[in-house]
């Protein structure tokens, strides 16, 4: 068991949490005249499982599969059995609920590596590379086929926090609206959504919002006056972004950089979905930085 790993880069803190699927388990920065401020929503201790880390990693695919499975190229079909419990369909693969092994680790970067991925008809191997500065933090994830030719996906799941201040800033082309199983239901512009429309710094909906922006150019901005801080991301090759958070009341949201939308195995052209043969690799990439943010900006 590995407890919590600590990465130290000038003012910059992280935690990792090899036995809780490899995550994150909190992010943090010393900000001038504010000390210790919280990148990601501060972890609340190994008992809160998985969710209640700062970041999941996502392999081999991110949030719900329907239809009880999924169809290789050959056309068959493979059983993937629910994996949380309270959820009826798969969800987010199972690399966030599998212990990882420390491969390398220095000061300021640590490899962490998961051998044996294995969900449904997926088998696979990942590795994970945090790779921290004093203004930032890079994060490489890569899964390799062990198993037959399928559809592979994946993303990372971070946990900001939600402050009174929040604004949060990307562009997209479309969102999915979703059903009351949070499967996709219909595809629509964000401009018909004026409260969910991030083209412009805005805080986040008073209430429900879990939806799948596609066209996601792979970069994001979260303003946190409360904090004095401006949060960048970028994650190169993901189109599509996830955004979630229960209502007003809770103190933290999702942005999701994630590879495909919800449910993208039984969508048509399963977008975003790349097929991989055995042996082949997926690498996916995300990179969080940030800097003081004037007090009058937000």
């Amino acid at each position: 068991m590995h407890g919590r790993l600590e990465l130290r880069s000038g003012a910059a803190r992280l935690g990792v949490a090899p036995d809780i699927g490899g995550g994150v388990a909190d992010l943090a920065v010393d900000m001038p005249g504010r000390g210790l401020v919280p990148v990601l929503r501060p972890w609340a201790g190994p008992s809160a499982g998985p969710f209640g880390l700062g970041m999941n990693l996502l392999a081999p695919f991110s949030n719900r599969v329907s239809g009880g499975g999924v169809t290789g190229p050959d056309g068959r079909f493979h059983p993937v059995a629910p994996n949380l419990d309270g959820e009826p369909l798969p969800i987010h693969g199972d690399a966030f609920q599998k212990p990882w092994q420390v491969a390398e680790r220095t000061d300021a970067r640590a490899r962490l590596v998961l051998a044996d991925g294995a969900i449904g008809p997926f088998r696979y191997a990942a590795e994970a590379v945090y790779a921290l500065s004093p203004h930032g933090l890079d994060v490489a994830l890569e899964m390799t086929n062990a198993g037959p030719e399928l559809p592979f996906g994946g993303g990372f799941h971070p946990w900001f926090p939600r402050l009174p201040g929040t604004r949060l800033h990307f562009a997209a082309s479309g969102l999915w609206l979703e059903d009351d199983r949070h499967l996709p239901t219909r595809h629509i512009p964000p401009a018909k959504m004026p409260d969910w429309d991030f083209s412009t710094p805005r805080a986040l909906p008073r209430g429900w919002i879990n939806n799948a922006f596609t066209g996601w150019d792979g970069q994001a901005a979260i303003h946190q006056p409360d904090q004095g801080m401006r949060l960048d991301i970028a994650a190169p090759g993901l189109g599509t972004a996830i955004v979630y958070s229960p209502d007003e009341a809770a103190d933290f949201f999702c942005f999701e950089p994630v590879s495909h939308p919800v449910d993208a195995h039984n969508l048509p052209g399963r977008p975003g979905l790349r097929m991989l043969a055995p042996g082949a690799a997926l690498r996916l990439e995300l990179t969080l930085s940030w800097q003081p943010l004037p007090a009058a900006s937000g």
